[in-house]
């Protein structure tokens, strides 16, 4: 069994505060501020009492600091979840000839995302250095917004959702035993392509509420669920394993600046800002102009989860591109469709 976090030292918490402090403030407001420190860690101080009641906690709790963490970093902050705390990775830019390229790397990244899943389900990751169960929340969790906090709800699903010019879809990756082919995701995500391209298919920028401020998202959220057709759509949001966003070219030169403000915003509602659903832990970027990578929900794990897991997809994806980016026998048949659109 691995040893509880330890509580730090008072006296090393209270240099380092000081230390993180100090390039930010005059040093006429540093000299009030260490003032202030030096009589709080005095023995028998408000500083004592503290520290005694954290050793206290972390006798009778897994992780003293997990709860306190979570709620105040995240589930009660109200502010919305693009750039004031999803992170995001870019990858590197894709040299994409047209947007089926771009299915294509979808449809594998999707199978790597599926293996991956399989490694953390059986416990068999080859690099896992922190608790599992922060791997488990990766594809088993999703945020749900709230007027006051936010709270994580379990996720038990096995569809990804894919999300292309605002609208939702549902695509499972087995056909009863057996599980679908590179393929056989190609030609789901081609039919999706194409019926998001239909006048007739278009609904409501949904996506974009949760974009939105927490209490505002919450609000929505509430008048969504009084339809019956919006609560199972919810729900299907909710315990999907990932998102895969098929992003329009947001016609921008692909600066590195760019290129990180469309991975953390989609570039707003008159870009790809509605083509994403920001409750999810995993929402990976596919866009037909080569502008990929993925944004994270923080609140159930660490950067480093993300990190791994994605550099666990692009090492799948770049075993398996062992011939041309665009396959020449690759061929759309007419077959049963693994996926559902998803309707508010």
């Amino acid at each position: 069994m691995l040893p509880k976090l330890p509580v730090p030292d008072l006296k090393l918490t209270l240099d380092s505060y000081l230390r993180s402090v100090q390039h930010l403030v005059s040093d006429e407001q540093f000299g009030r501020t260490r003032a202030a420190v030096e009589a709080f860690g005095r023995p028998g101080a408000a500083g004592d009492t503290l520290q005694e009641q954290l050793m206290e906690k972390r006798e009778n709790t897994e992780n003293w600091v997990y709860d306190v963490w979570l709620e105040d970093m995240y589930l009660k902050n109200r502010l919305a979840l693009p750039v004031n705390s999803s992170p995001a990775l870019v990858f590197p830019k894709q040299p994409f000839r047209d947007y089926r390229d771009s299915l294509l790397f979808a449809a594998r990244l999707i199978l790597g995302v599926s293996e991956y899943k399989t490694l953390v389900d059986g416990k068999t990751l080859p690099d896992a250095h922190l608790c599992m169960d922060q791997y488990q929340r990766l594809f088993s969790s999703s945020r749900r917004a709230g007027l006051q906090r936010d709270t994580l709800v379990s996720a038990d699903g096995a569809h990804i959702i894919v999300a292309c010019r605002s609208q939702f879809f549902m695509l499972t990756l087995t056909e009863g035993s057996r599980r679908l082919s590179e393929a056989d995701v190609q030609a789901q995500l081609q039919w999706i392509y194409e019926q998001t391209r239909a006048q007739t298919q278009t609904q409501p920028a949904v996506g974009l509420l949760t974009a939105d401020g927490r209490a505002d998202w919450a609000s929505a959220r509430e008048q969504l669920l009084k339809d019956a057709v919006n609560r199972e759509s919810v729900e299907l949001m909710e315990r999907c394993v990932c998102v895969v966003c098929l992003d329009d070219p947001a016609g921008l030169e692909p600066s590195d600046a760019n290129r990180a403000s469309l991975m953390l915003h989609g570039g707003g509602p008159e870009k790809n800002g509605a083509n994403r659903w920001y409750d999810k832990p995993l929402q990976f970027v596919v866009g037909a102009d080569g502008v990929c990578g993925v944004v994270c929900e923080h609140s159930p794990l660490e950067g480093i989860v993300l990190v791994q897991c994605a550099e666990h997809v692009l090492r799948h994806m770049y075993v398996t591109n062992t011939r041309s980016l665009r396959t020449q026998d690759l061929y759309l048949k007419e077959e049963e469709e693994k996926f559902e659109k998803i309707l508010f």
